[in-house]
């Protein structure tokens, strides 16, 4: 293993720039907790905030110095098994159940390794400047990392869920005086209209699965003004909503009696009063505020019951490219890590479109057509996740400010719960 980082020449171009600010991002992202926070995995689907320091560095080093750097040596050759994910085209991986148990290297080792690569990253960008391939493989890991800095605080929020002591991951957000919005509807007239990534539109990177850009019909619709609150979900668990089954889909309905559940997770009931695991510790539920870590099961059972559906993606995003005036988002750069309630009585749109929470569609994820998954390992990335999961939009608190676009595709499959995952209703005309 390397003895020291190698010095990095400062950063200078605009690639450089923002290939810097994203790994510091992820830094200060996992700063506030020890040693002993970054080891834990708490469940299969999440992974230590040391494996994700660790593999979105091997990104950088098997994606792109392997491929571009002159003499080009690995920094420790177990980090190619150890840290690879779910790329089989790459070779072995280390079971992901297990990530928890690589207690060696060391977090210390891992930030060395960080710092190396870091180094020579840019080195290699300072020297090959001009090189698009470079370019694009660049750009395609600050978004994947980006991806990994909201995964490191939805899975540490889940680690320290089970900790008895609830201590906090952040200080307590502001809390605001505003009230709830009143939940109104908003026509959209549908039709045949352009669905997927359009760069004029979106900027000048989008993942493979948000095109190709293709003709969708939608049949005219209403929106919801905002996402459900936690005050309306309340509603729902006190009018039996987890006790009936004409509510529930058949996969959801054994979903409900096969963990026994009666309230989302991270929800617990104390003298009456119900309590809430954030990430600035257990406090009491605001009815005001979006509700959060709704699996799709449970989004579509609320929607049911109140008398409407969820939206189709094409729905949600012609609605969301309909966004006239610019709305202040929470995205995770605000700091709360907890969706706020919607301050803007006066909008004549849809509030909240972006960040506090993602919403489900009822879409399943699939490729849109003439999709075909990128050439080589990196094709993995994400066509070959397209089966019995369902599409999200919009981002939340946790999304790193300017990651997310109308166009972009989250998904998850449909008894996910972990991620800051909420709902907005939709009704036919």
């Amino acid at each position: 293993m390397t003895p020291h980082p190698r010095l990095a020449p400062s950063p200078t171009g605009p690639l450089a720039l923002a290939f810097a600010d994203v790994r510091q991002a992820t830094l200060t992202l996992a700063a506030p907790l020890s040693a002993e926070d970054c080891q834990v995995q708490s469940m299969p689907d999440a992974s230590p905030t040391k494996w994700h320091l660790a593999h979105i560095t091997w990104f950088f080093e098997t994606f792109i110095l392997e491929r571009f750097e002159p003499a080009f040596k690995p920094f420790d050759t177990s980090f190619r098994v150890l840290f690879n994910s779910y790329y089989q085209g790459v070779g072995e991986m280390h079971p992901r159940a297990q990530r928890g148990l690589i207690t060696r290297p060391a977090l210390s080792d891992v930030l060395r390794y960080r710092a190396d690569v870091d180094a020579r990253v840019l080195r290699l960008l300072d020297s090959h400047a001009d090189d698009p391939a470079l370019a694009d493989l660049v750009t395609l890991g600050l978004h994947h990392e980006q991806q990994h800095q909201e995964l490191l605080l939805t899975d540490i929020k889940h680690a320290l869920s089970i900790d008895p002591l609830h201590k906090p991951y952040a200080k307590r957000w502001p809390m605001t005086t505003v009230h709830t919005q009143p939940l109104r509807w908003h026509t959209f007239e549908g039709g045949l209209i352009e669905h997927g990534f359009d760069a004029a539109l979106d900027g000048t990177f989008s993942f493979d699965n948000e095109g190709p850009r293709h003709r969708a019909y939608t049949a005219p619709f209403e929106l919801a003004s905002r996402p459900v609150t936690y005050g309306e979900y309340l509603a729902f668990i006190d009018d039996s909503g987890y006790r009936r089954p004409e509510l529930w889909l058949s996969m959801g309905w054994d979903w409900v009696r096969s963990g026994h559940r009666t309230a989302p997770l991270y929800w617990r009931q104390v003298d009456g009063a119900w309590l809430n695991h954030t990430l600035q510790g257990q406090v009491e539920i605001d009815p005001r505020t979006p509700v959060c870590h709704l699996s799709y099961f449970e989004a579509d059972a609320f929607a049911r019951w109140a008398g409407a559906r969820l939206p189709t993606e094409v729905e949600w995003e012609l609605a969301a490219r309909s966004l006239r005036a610019p709305q202040q988002a929470n995205f995770a750069n605000r700091g709360a890590f907890h969706p706020l309630p919607a301050d803007d009585a006066a909008s004549n749109e849809p509030l909240q479109m972006f960040g506090d929470v993602w919403e489900w569609t009822r879409s399943s994820y699939s490729p849109y057509p003439g999709y075909r998954a990128l050439p080589g390992a990196v094709g993995e990335y994400n066509g070959k996740f397209m089966c019995n999961q369902y599409v999200l939009r919009g981002g939340s608190c946790a999304t790193p400010a300017g990651h997310v676009r109308a166009s972009y595709r989250n998904f998850f499959p449909p008894d996910a719960q972990w991620q800051f995952s909420g709902v907005r209703l939709a009704r036919d005309l």
